[in-house]
Order: structure tokens, then C-alpha cells, then sequence
């Protein structure tokens, strides 16, 4: 049961519309759509079940679990555990189907041991190796390659289905760094190759990527030098935004995205204060005229990011209200001095679009000093997710 009025909405038809967009602009490359992190804030169980109904046959998830609950929704999708494996991890792989990123022994070692356990034959757990070409994160140093594709070699269970790595710098349209990963991606895949491996995909790259122009051409060649098939792994412009880019170069799909969340909460109090009197904790608004202020069932244990007190604005009948004093847990104060009529009730965007007016991930982070991935994530559990129709119908 939902009743207290704070929600966000899920356009269901923007997310496949941004998918298929993303899908054409790719050019033939294989598309994997990132669903990790709740789907980027959005839910994760209806973004992947409408992205597989869409066509999507490969699906990116954080872990096992998330992955666990993907499978729960979408049966055929294949669905890539991106964040790798930990102990005790890999039976639930083996029964939900998953494909696991793997770059430490250990996580051969579990997959293996799991496989064997369920006494699956030669070659029947799928596993992606990823590579560290210059993030320093996750994935195999060149150095240590070798000892682990000895390793990968014992495992008679598990087969290399796919090798991946992940570009730190894919928004710099110079390409030096990117072309820098790619030159060590390809010195780890002639490794790989070497050794008897004959992986079917090679993937990297992410929105980014995607959407510059020529922005995946180096890893298309990859893959056709290595004979395999090349992926990308679009997250951010699936849920309507695309990268910022330092140049130029960007596919004209970049402005054909449209966003998917819309933030809504509603007027629950107003009232008016005299020149003079404070409004918030610590008193950090203080009124220059008679003002109005209306009381909004949002704070920062919803996502709203503290850091707006006093600098964001929302959105009320079509205009920009002030955020008024400092959001609180539960409660967010805004003047609505100058929006005519405003009254108890009123429907309040606090992201997304309302007349002609638009609050964007953007906007939000610039305002407080972060990225739209984070403003995304960060909106809490408690916020129900609510899927619609273009038209603004429950779907």
C-alpha cells in the first residue's frame, strides 16, 4: 500500500525507446543493457523485464543477487554479473543461469568447485575474463595473466565465453587514453589467444562509447582481428542521458534521448511568515518579504540531496519554486511566494518535467557538485517506483 504522496514515476516507453535509439546507433554492435544499481535508481525488475520484452538479450547486473532477481523476471535474457563472484556465491551462478565476471583465482576456484559439485561436464559454466588495461580496479593485470589463464585452463568446468575490459576515460573524445587501454586489451586478447582460448565476445565501453562518433570503431576491429563479436555496455543514456563530452564528435542519437524517472512528491502544509521570521533547522532561511512556503513530503532520507538547502528549486504548477532553509529527513520547505494559487495538494516535480519547465539529473548535480549517476542511485528505497506509459497511464 502506498500513501504517503512522494513517488517516482518510470516511463516505461522512454526506456525502450532509449534502448532501441541506442540499439540502431550502435551499428551492428552488440548491445549489453546495463541494469546494475537498481536499473540506475529506476527498479530494477521492471526496467530488465521491459528491456528483455524489447529484445534485449543481454542484460548487466552488480551481483549475484541482483542478478538472482533479474532471473526471477526475465527467462531467456542472458544475464552478466559484472561485479564478479564472492565465497559461497557460486551455486546460486550455476542454478539462476548467471555469467560471471571473473579476474581473480578465486573466483575460478568457486565456480569450479560448484560445477563439480553439481557434476556439470567440461565446458558448461560460461565465465567472462576481465582485463585491467589502465583503471586499476577490477580486472587481471597483464603481469599476472598468464598464471591465471593457466588457472582458467584447469577448470574443465568453465568455458571463456567473453573478454572485457573497461575504459576509464571513454568522454575525452581525443581518444589517447582510450586508445592507450585498447592497444593493452589487445596485447592481453593476443595472450589469450595464444594459449588455446577462443573467446566468442570481446566487449568494453559504455555510453560513451557508444554515442561518439567512431567512439566503438577500435573495438570493432578488435573483435574482428580476434574473431569474435563486439559489445558494448550502454548504462546512463538508456535511462535518458547522455554523457558529458570534452570535444566533438557526438552521434546525433545523444539528443534523441529522453529521460526515464520523473520525481514527484505534493504540498502537504502552507502557511506565511512576516519579513523577518526563519524557516528550517538553524534558522538559515530568514524572509525578506511576507512569504508563502509550502511544506513537501521529501527530505534527504528520500535522496534529496542536503546540499541543496537553500540553492535547488522545484517545481510547482509550472514554475520554480526556491528550496526555502535546509531539507530536513522527511520534510523539504519552498517558498511559492510568486506561483499563483498554489494550494494543499499540489502535485510537486523535484525531477523531471512539469509545463514547460525541466529539472534534470544534470541540474541537480551541478547544483551540489556530483554526477546524474549518483542523483539517480541516490534515490532512496522508500521511494516507490512506479511504472507508466508515455501518456502518464499506470502501465
Amino acid at each position: 500500500m502506498r500513501t504517503r504522496p512522494t513517488w517516482a514515476e518510470i516511463s516505461i516507453d522512454h526506456l525502450i525507446h532509449n534502448y532501441q535509439t541506442l540499439r540502431k546507433a550502435a551499428s551492428g554492435t552488440g548491445v549489453i543493457a546495463v541494469v546494475k544499481a537498481n536499473a540506475y535508481g529506476h527498479g530494477v525488475l521492471a526496467c530488465a523485464a521491459a528491456l528483455e520484452t524489447a529484445g534485449a538479450q543481454w542484460l548487466g547486473v552488480t551481483s549475484v543477487e541482483e542478478g538472482a532477481a533479474v532471473r526471477s523476471v526475465c527467462a531467456r535474457a542472458r544475464i552478466l554479473v559484472m561485479c564478479g563472484v564472492w565465497e559461497h556465491e557460486a551455486e546460486a551462478v550455476i542454478e539462476h543461469r548467471l555469467t560471471p565476471v571473473v579476474w581473480e583465482a578465486a573466483h575460478i576456484d568457486w565456480l569450479d568447485d560448484a560445477a563439480k559439485h553439481r557434476g556439470l561436464g567440461p565446458q558448461s559454466v560460461p565465465v567472462h575474463l576481465e582485463i585491467d588495461s589502465g583503471m586499476a580496479r577490477q580486472g587481471v593485470r597483464l603481469s599476472e595473466l598468464p598464471a591465471l589463464l593457466n588457472r582458467l585452463d584447469r577448470a574443465k568446468s568453465l568455458a571463456l565465453e567473453g573478454v572485457m575490459t573497461h575504459f576509464h576515460s571513454p568522454e575525452l573524445l581525443d581518444g589517447k587514453s582510450t586508445a592507450e587501454q585498447t592497444e593493452r586489451f589487445d596485447s592481453a586478447l593476443e595472450m589469450i589467444m595464444g594459449g588455446g582460448f577462443r573467446p566468442k565476445v570481446i566487449h568494453a565501453g559504455n555510453s560513451a562509447t557508444l554515442l561518439a562518433i567512431d567512439g566503438a570503431q577500435g573495438l570493432r576491429n578488435l573483435a574482428a582481428k580476434h574473431g569474435a563479436c563486439a559489445m558494448l555496455r550502454p548504462g546512463l543514456a538508456l535511462y535518458g542521458y547522455a554523457p558529458r563530452f570534452s570535444g566533438n564528435g557526438v552521434l546525433p542519437a545523444a539528443s534523441e534521448l529522453q529521460p526515464v524517472l520523473t520525481w514527484k512528491t505534493r504540498v502537504v502544509s502552507l502557511r506565511t511568515i512576516e519579513p523577518g521570521e526563519h524557516a528550517g533547522y538553524c534558522a538559515t532561511f530568514s524572509a525578506k518579504r511576507r512569504s508563502r512556503l509550502a511544506l513537501l513530503s521529501a527530505g534527504y532520507a528520500d535522496g534529496l540531496n542536503r546540499l541543496l538547502s537553500n540553492r535547488g528549486e522545484v517545481l510547482v504548477r509550472g514554475r520554480r519554486a526556491p528550496i526555502a532553509g535546509r531539507i530536513s529527513m522527511d520534510l523539504t520547505i519552498v517558498d511559492v511566494t510568486d506561483v499563483d494559487a498554489a494550494a494543499l495538494g499540489d502535485e510537486v516535480v523535484l525531477l523531471g518535467a512539469q509545463g514547460k519547465e525541466r529539472i534534470t539529473a544534470y541540474d541537480l548535480a551541478d547544483c551540489v557538485g556530483t554526477i546524474p549517476y549518483e542523483v539517480l542511485c541516490g534515490i532512496s528505497a522508500r521511494v516507490p517506483r512506479v511504472t507508466i506509459d508515455a501518456s502518464g497511464g499506470h502501465a
